[in-house]
């Protein structure tokens, strides 16, 4: 079982992996990690090979292996969720995704592929043309 959720601001695939290496973005382990109220019921089944699947700019783009759910005690009190990711970004094949608030669970039959290796590091295409290309079943 895997997870997506919008990443919120994010322009590109590169600037998600710049906001990662900030000091905000990580735990006290050094391991970018995303702070949620809500807890996944399904966590053991996500724990079990699942990764987050990011929403940049309303297109599935890549993805991120989920390590553990670790529990964080805001400022406020309140107990939450930080989903502790692996370092680095896994580029995906580009899909159409309408906004949504939250995350929700992405079955493993409807997540995106990931790219071949020998495509990882291609110069990505401009953004339009991705878009225009994930949009006709191309990309």
């Amino acid at each position: 079982m895997h997870l997506i959720k919008l990443s919120v601001g994010t322009e590109t695939v590169d600037s998600l992996t710049e906001w990662h290496k900030k000091p905000r973005a990580q735990g006290p382990d050094g391991l970018p990690r995303h702070i949620t109220r809500m807890w996944p019921k399904r966590r053991d089944e996500v724990l079990m090979g699942g990764s987050i699947f990011w929403v940049i700019q309303g297109h599935i783009r890549c993805r991120q292996r989920v390590l553990r759910f670790d529990e964080v005690i805001g400022s406020d009190g309140i107990r939450r969720c930080a989903f502790v990711l692996e370092p680095g970004l896994i580029r995906t094949t580009i899909v159409r995704r309408r906004p949504f608030q939250g995350w929700r669970y992405l079955a493993p039959e409807d997540a995106p592929a990931d790219l071949p290796m020998t495509r990882a590091n291609e110069e990505a295409l401009p953004t339009g043309l991705s878009e225009a290309l994930a949009d006709i079943g191309v990309l």
